[in-house]
């Protein structure tokens, strides 16, 4: 692996210099603000940007900052209950927008194809693709699947071996000791936030030498990763049922990591694949079960404030949307038909009132 100290396609300047440039430190600003222009701390820093901009940049240079407390608090998702991480706007978030920007770069060449999350243009709905071609276009090495994921992933991330591995692929040593300022930023040996911007990209960098063992080593070819969620798809049951022992050995010894108990070996086409949102089958895909019931729930919600000729909120209006969005993706005519065509006008009437209007 080559250890990179300037940025991809500029030998004239450390990855350090370009980080704490003002220029990029300007870019950070803007990037880490969009959607949050209301916010206080956004607002103050607009009204002196040289200022703030300047203080963060000597902060830096003079190695005197120091990541600032967080607020906690929990999240619901699906199932799970989920601690976030959130720090305050200055300094912190435009710090982590200005490391990115420099070694977001560096970081997407060093993932394999088979990585998704978090990373610009390879989202949920190209894995869906990816998952739907491999399955139809080699139905014989689709056959069986394994489902596994990794136990408390964020919390269990160990301090010591992100940075070694952030040291493989880096050999500038102030970047490192930003790096290492905001990995042991949370208590003990263990744990990055979830919440933290660099934590998207560290999470699925922990991961990224596996990845390349599985690929590389292993040669599997059906192999998708979104974050610690991963699915591979292979002709053989039992060649899977081995796979995974190795896999808890490599997680174990090299990631200090558990796969969760739940892991699955099954047959892919009679059961179908639950992953990123969707129930993929050979020739048919399905929203997923929970999704497609929270569907219901707020559309149904939401007709009857139309029946009732109560006015749509712009949360709402947001809501169908979205969900037009997921149902584009999978065979989903009736679900459209029944819980989406009466709410069509409703809809677009908002649109145009509150929001191409004032657009």
């Amino acid at each position: 692996m080559k250890r990179h100290s300037h940025p991809i396609g500029n030998e004239s300047c450390t990855l350090w210099d370009a980080i704490c440039s003002m220029d990029n430190l300007k870019a950070a600003h803007q990037n880490a603000k969009k959607g949050k222009g209301w916010y206080k701390e956004v607002k103050m820093v607009d009204a002196d940007p040289e200022y703030y901009l300047g203080l963060l940049q000597e902060m830096l240079i003079n190695k005197t900052y120091h990541t600032s407390e967080y607020q906690t608090f929990y999240k619901t998702d699906g199932n799970k209950k989920r601690l976030i991480y959130k720090l305050p706007y200055f300094p912190d978030r435009i710090c982590q927008w200005a490391v990115l920007q420099v070694i977001e770069p560096i970081l997407l060449r060093n993932f394999t194809a088979d990585t998704y999350s978090a990373i610009p243009g390879k989202g949920i709905h190209l894995c869906l693709h990816n998952i739907q071609k491999a399955m139809q276009t080699d139905v014989k090495g689709s056959q069986y699947c394994l489902k596994i994921d990794a136990k408390q992933y964020y919390p269990s991330i160990n301090h010591q071996i992100l940075k070694e591995k952030y040291r493989r692929l880096f050999k500038d040593d102030n970047l490192l000791w930003l790096l290492d300022e905001i990995i042991d930023s949370t208590p003990g040996d263990s744990g990055i936030p979830i919440g933290n911007y660099l934590s998207q990209y560290s999470g699925n960098y922990y991961l990224s030498a596996f990845d390349h063992w599985i690929k590389e080593v292993k040669g599997i070819k059906h192999y998708f990763r979104y974050m610690d969620d991963i699915v591979i798809l292979h002709e053989s049951k039992a060649y899977l049922h081995q796979l995974r022992k190795e896999i808890d050995e490599y997680f174990h010894t090299k990631l200090k990591l558990t796969v969760k108990e739940n892991w699955q070996v099954f047959p892919t086409f009679k059961r179908g694949l639950d992953y990123v949102g969707y129930r993929s089958f050979l020739e048919f895909t399905l929203l997923r079960k929970s999704t497609c019931k929270n569907f219901k729930v707020k559309m149904v919600a939401i007709n009857k404030k139309r029946l009732n000729g109560q006015e749509l909120t712009y949360s709402e209006w947001c809501s169908i949307n979205s969900y037009k969005g997921w149902l584009k993706h999978c065979d989903s005519y009736r679900l459209q038909q029944k819980y989406l065509k009466p709410l069509e006008e409703y809809a677009e009437n908002y649109y145009l009132q509150n929001i191409k209007k004032k657009g």
